[in-house]
């Protein structure tokens, strides 16, 4: 049913296998960060990865120095595999989406939150929980209903409390709305979910909140204008594009500015985590979107667009991580460190 919808961004959920951001590794990086490693031989905070922050001016999120390509690039290079560890070092030392997961929000933003403070950074925060979501595909689940939404993104919410955190609301779930795929009987209830949710997160101090859009291929600014409304993108910092999908920057601007005019001028950011060669054009239409080959590394992360209306381009989606067990790739969200490769060995 869902595989007529060849622009749509089926958002990728939480990656198993090497990754390890959750409240441990990201409290590991805080150590990390402020040179806290054991001297004990074999001890595995010593040989853990570390990487360098972007300048803040340039790139004010924090890059996780025990990301999945992080520790990727200590594998390559304790193999002696030096040419795969620097194109993963192309993924590894810029920031990216940190997802949170359904288990102990508070501690695992906390964690996050407080490893980005440290070096003077913000968190780049994805929350992606809403019942109901995904449809039942790839990514299905999502709190159990509205009320354990709702206290889990109130732990979320205690968990940044005062520090610098830029959150990417929900992608897919306004979409699902649009397109038909949610079911009617719960749509009501998603709306006062968005809205809520957006409302609960503006009470922290310095919290940013993008509401996600979908992308340009999925749906059209006409389509798109009044559900944002309806979801709260007044209070709203503004709203996400492509998240997980490969719609190009320029197209993706376009799109973003037409829908904009129709929301009150809102800004908007781009995930430009894949979207180096744009869409791809081969094979089954209906799978476009998952696991594509020949993909690039899009622009990295910054908030020098050179655009107002852009705030920001952002790796949301992980680059490397695999969108669902197609085309030869792991579960959703699992670390592949084969498409990671092609990703940034296909960059220009």
């Amino acid at each position: 049913m869902y595989g007529s919808y060849t622009g749509r961004s089926r958002t990728r959920g939480r990656a198993a296998g090497l990754r390890t951001t959750g409240t441990a590794a990201a409290l590991g990086a805080v150590l990390l960060l402020a040179g806290c490693s054991g001297d004990g031989e074999g001890d595995e905070k010593k040989s853990a990865p570390t990487v360098e922050q972007q300048p803040k001016d340039k790139d004010p999120y924090w890059v996780n120095p025990d990301g999945n390509a992080a520790r990727q690039v200590a594998a390559y290079s304790e193999d002696g595999d030096e040419k795969n560890a620097e194109l993963i070092r192309r993924i590894a030392r810029q920031p990216v989406g940190e997802w949170i997961g359904p288990d102990n929000p508070e501690a695992e933003v906390k964690g996050v939150t407080e490893a980005a403070a440290a070096v003077d950074r913000d968190a780049l925060l994805v929350l992606y929980n809403i019942p109901h979501r995904d449809c039942g595909q790839f990514s299905k689940g999502g709190a159990s209903d509205g009320n354990a939404y709702r206290a889990w993104l109130d732990s979320v919410a205690q968990g940044i409390g005062d520090r610098g955190a830029t959150v990417i609301l929900e992608p897919d779930a306004l979409l699902h709305l649009v397109d038909g795929c949610t079911p009617q009987e719960f749509h009501e209830e998603r709306y006062d979910l968005l809205k809520g949710a957006i409302q609960r997160l503006k009470q922290q101090p310095a919290t940013k909140v993008y509401l996600d859009a979908g992308n340009a291929g999925w749906q059209s600014p006409d389509a798109l204008y009044q559900p944002l409304q309806r979801a709260g993108i007044a209070e709203a910092d503004g709203f996400s594009l492509n998240v997980s999908n490969f719609q190009t920057t320029a197209v993706s601007t376009e799109f973003g500015k037409k829908l904009s005019e129709k929301i009150g001028d809102k800004p908007f950011v781009i995930d430009t985590s894949r979207n180096g060669n744009g869409p791809y054009q081969g094979g089954d239409p209906a799978e476009s979107w998952c696991n594509p080959p020949g993909r690039a590394l899009g622009e990295t992360p910054t908030t020098r667009t050179g655009d107002e209306q852009v705030d920001a381009y952002l790796w949301i989606k992980r680059p490397g991580e695999s969108d669902g067990d197609c085309k030869g790739g792991p579960k959703a969200g699992a670390w592949w460190p084969e498409y990671a490769l092609g990703l940034a060995g296909a960059t220009k």
